[in-house]
């Protein structure tokens, strides 16, 4: 392979970034763009893409909190979209049929029905990418479309077992066996330190006892992998472990998207074929859209999810090569669905950026009467009380930054944090905590006004949550101080033109602190030119 090829992706992604779309539309553009070059099938990329799909459902698990798989809007959301889902796309694509529109003329009624299915499943990639980048992965409306991302994947799991015609293996009944290896998982968790030891460990784990057992007793390695990643959330080192393996898997799942738009360049009735379904994705989520609300959750909450899960999945083109595999369909339909998923990523990147947006189009519209009452018990409104200063992000930083100011100021600090384990230890230390999410507009419109706030602290780790979270002070009513962490130089100007008053580098705090700490400590006096 010619080294020069890689600087495709790269330039195509920077010209993404630079117009306001995310790098993977450069991605998807740069795989079409190679196999129009004439540039054969590179071959190891798929392996590396598979590695990437592998670690984001190991990451996906090491944050997952499985009592939320069994909360209804999440099993029975998941289960009533696909069902409903499958069967509007399947009277769509009979009428296409009818009609003689591109290549579906030549499918009858159990293909249809295939490409229904493959067409119900939104895609985790996508949309794990799309939360990350907005920090939103464990806001209600985050872990309710992940939720209902995993249930899909189930749903995939059991089609491509039963379309093998080959039952996994009897020995597959020895894995219900696999959280009694928890303890000696912990333990080797625990040894493997902080450095590369825990990265090696973090994709052992993934590839080993996850993917290649999985995959030995005749299961999909993918669920191997996120089981894997359920079995070490309760370590404390999971998030760590997370955060180590974070560049890994996203630079592997660079290849798949490469790997997307290498399928081929379509004919013209396959693009026309391509195009025909993309008509389906607006009715998929309107389902969403209806079906979340009927869990009683706040409009908000509804459309973010279903702005998340608006789109097709690489699950479909997994789906369509099983069914290629057993001559159920030709060969062309993976290109279709290949050029789909990739025009469902275009649309759905421009719709992720403006969600807010569309959120305050669509609440000034009649489709806000699709908010019930009494809202869900997770999405209702908050009572902050009177406090003087408030934060938002109770981790480290956070919790430091509430004991110094409380030393300071007194007891008149209060912590917000979108994670209920995080608010629960804050009230067990008898610190004043209240679950919330400073990037949810509804927040800040729902809040009652006190005028007791002089100072807020936003903390939190991601810097698209601290500048989103900027922004809707900023569109408030509050008038007062606000002050941010940042990571980077490049952070700080962007909050600062957001109306933050004082931005604090952690990296730099952290040097200042440890010369602080030092001097203090220190039983003599430095001068200038000591005596060795």
């Amino acid at each position: 392979m010619d080294p020069l090829l890689l600087l495709i992706p790269l330039i195509l992604a920077i010209g993404a970034s630079q117009i306001g779309l995310p790098p993977l539309i450069g991605y998807l553009s740069a795989g079409f763009a190679l196999y129009a070059m004439g540039v054969e099938q590179l071959d190891f990329l798929t392996p590396i893409a598979d590695l990437g799909v592998l670690l984001l459902l190991f990451a996906i698990g090491l944050k997952l909190d499985l009592s939320s798989l069994v909360k209804g809007e999440v099993w029975g959301g998941a289960s009533l979209h696909s069902a409903s889902s499958v069967l509007i796309a399947a009277a769509i694509i009979k009428l296409f049929s009818f009609a003689g529109i591109g290549l579906f003329s030549q499918i009858d009624t159990e293909q249809i029905l295939i490409l229904s299915f493959a067409l119900s499943f939104s895609s985790t990639v996508f949309a794990i990418k799309s939360l990350e980048e907005s920090g939103d992965t464990q806001s209600l409306y985050g872990r309710t479309a992940i939720g209902i991302l995993i249930m899909q994947d189930i749903f995939a799991v059991i089609y491509l077992t039963l379309s093998k015609g080959v039952m996994p293996s009897p020995w597959a009944l020895l894995l219900l066996g696999l959280p009694l290896l928890r303890p000696l998982l912990y333990r080797l968790m625990a040894k493997c330190g902080h450095g590369e030891m825990l990265v090696l460990f973090g994709l052992a784990m993934a590839l080993v006892p996850g993917a290649a057992l999985f995959e030995a007793v005749g299961l999909k390695p993918d669920l191997g992998a996120l089981i894997l990643g359920i079995l070490l959330a309760g370590h404390h080192k999971s998030s760590e472990l997370s955060k180590s393996l974070f560049l890994f898997k996203e630079l592997f799942l660079v290849a798949f998207f490469l790997t997307i738009g290498q399928q081929g360049i379509p004919s013209g009735a396959e693009l026309i074929t391509a195009l025909s379904l993309m008509l389906i994705l607006p009715i998929k989520m309107a389902l969403f859209l209806l079906i979340l609300s009927l869990y009683r959750f706040r409009l908000r909450s509804s459309v973010m999810s279903t702005i998340t899960l608006g789109n097709f999945s690489e699950f479909g083109l997994i789906v369509m090569t099983a069914a290629i595999a057993t001559g159920a369909l030709d060969n062309s339909w993976i290109r279709i669905i290949a050029l789909t998923v990739a025009f469902s990523f275009l649309l759905a990147a421009p719709l992720t950026r403006i969600s807010e947006k569309i959120y305050q189009f669509l609440l000034g519209s009649k489709l806000s009467k699709l908010q019930r009452s009494p809202l869900h018990i997770e999405d209702q409104p908050i009572d902050i009380g009177k406090p003087r200063v408030v934060i938002f992000g109770m981790g480290r930083i956070g919790s430091s930054a509430y004991d110094t100011l409380k030393d300071t100021y007194g007891d008149v600090i209060l912590g917000i944090d979108h994670k209920q384990e995080i608010i629960d230890r804050h009230l067990s230390e008898n610190r004043k905590a209240v679950i919330g999410d400073g990037t949810d507009s509804d927040f800040w419109d729902k809040l009652v006004p006190s005028g007791s706030i002089d100072l807020i602290v936003l903390a939190m780790p991601s810097h698209h949550g601290n500048l989103h979270t900027a922004q809707l002070i900023g569109e408030s009513a509050y008038r007062g101080r606000v002050t941010a962490i940042v990571r980077y130089a490049d952070e700080e100007e962007a909050l600062k033109e957001m109306g933050v008053h004082s931005v604090y580098n952690i990296y730099q705090a952290a040097g200042t602190g440890l010369a602080d700490q030092v001097i203090e400590s220190l039983p003599i006096s430095i001068t200038s030119n000591p005596s060795l």
